[in-house]
């Protein structure tokens, strides 16, 4: 297992500095669900690098550039070779004063209103942009944000034809303009990862939810054709937005890709619990070490919203968990007799 896209070049993500393959994902930094605020996104950025945390995570989307602008006054004075970011492009901000402060899951967003933009021109306009949010030079890796079918509709087939025919050419140029650095895909879905990689190459990925305890619908496929291509893998989204986030009740309605959980998803997630509590194991401590033990993870995000949240979530990285739990969750069929487990 490699943290780098090729041979000779630096590193797409950074491992923390024990060596545990975490880093901290900024989506809460944007308000996500409910505000954070200065002064605990202040805490929590610097807990995490004194823990050792040197890959982080970004997007204009997390709420409408303030996460990209908490992450890069927190980063910038520390050496810069010492730590990766990434953002994102998709989406263009721009400023209006009748915006709203609620967006997408985001609370007390900055006041600019979103548009989807996968023009050349627009691309180009969204580095910048995050550039100067951020108040850096380079972006160490980027990601096309949200092109699948899901987010897309009926418009999906046409963006990933502009993906192919702007916006990688596009990238590719910033990327010997010396803006940008690797560049990949950030994406809540398998199918459209499979439908670019069979026409385009890509240094990175960045997959949310389709790895997890409770979902490994990237298992078979996927996993292995980015470990053939040499693909860095970021996992995001191994709690699912939060049903494998906490313990859970009978009557209970979690998130689950970021709206209630239907029915059949926490049952499943009961289930995961109920195997865990006979070893004495936190659901989400084996949520966490369940996505670590996949040799293609360069990386595991952790969507921490405070201080206390990332120390809680590094203690559960280290976690003893019986072998015996893992053997029971797949008798149970409750995971996949070949996935990887600690």
């Amino acid at each position: 297992m490699t943290l780098a896209s090729t041979p000779g070049t630096p590193p797409v993500f950074l491992p923390c500095t024990d060596g545990t393959r975490l880093g901290l994902g900024g989506a809460a930094l944007g308000n996500l669900f409910e505000a954070v605020s200065q002064d605990q996104a202040r805490r929590l950025i610097e807990a995490a690098w004194d823990d050792g945390c040197r890959s982080f995570d970004t997007a204009p989307h997390y709420g409408h550039g303030l996460s990209e602008r908490r992450l890069g006054d927190a980063l910038r004075p520390h050496p810069r070779a010492q730590w990766r970011l990434s953002s994102k492009v998709g989406r263009l901000l721009r400023p209006d004063a009748q915006a709203g402060t609620t967006h997408h899951g985001y609370v007390q967003t900055l006041p600019f209103s979103q548009h989807w933009d996968f023009s050349a021109a627009g691309i180009e306009r969204s580095i910048e942009d995050s550039l100067h949010r951020l108040g850096l030079a380079q972006i160490d890796a980027v990601f096309i944000h949200d092109i699948d079918a899901p987010t897309q509709g009926a418009k999906a087939a046409q963006v990933l034809e502009q993906v192919l025919t702007e916006v990688l050419p596009t990238l590719r140029r910033l990327q010997g303009r010396g803006w940008i650095g690797p560049i990949g895909l950030g994406v809540n879905e398998v199918t459209v990862v499979h439908d670019l990689l069979a026409r385009a190459d890509l240094d990175a990925l960045l997959l949310a939810g389709r790895y997890s305890l409770l979902d490994t619908s990237a298992l078979n496929t996927l996993l292995p054709q980015l470990q053939k291509k040499g693909v860095a893998l970021a996992l995001g989204g191994v709690f699912n937005s939060g049903i494998l986030a906490q313990r859970l009740q009978p009557g209970d309605r979690p998130t689950f890709n970021y709206q209630a959980a239907p029915g059949p998803w926490l049952e499943r997630a009961l289930q995961l619990q109920s195997h865990c509590d006979r070893y004495e194991v936190a659901l989400p401590a084996a949520a966490l070490q369940f996505a670590l033990a996949h040799p293609a993870a360069s990386l595991v995000l952790l969507g921490a919203r405070d201080a206390a949240q990332w120390h809680q979530a590094r203690a559960m990285a280290r976690q003893p968990i019986d072998a015996g739990l893992w053997r029971d969750l797949k008798d149970a069929g409750l995971l996949p007799a070949q996935a990887p487990t600690p």
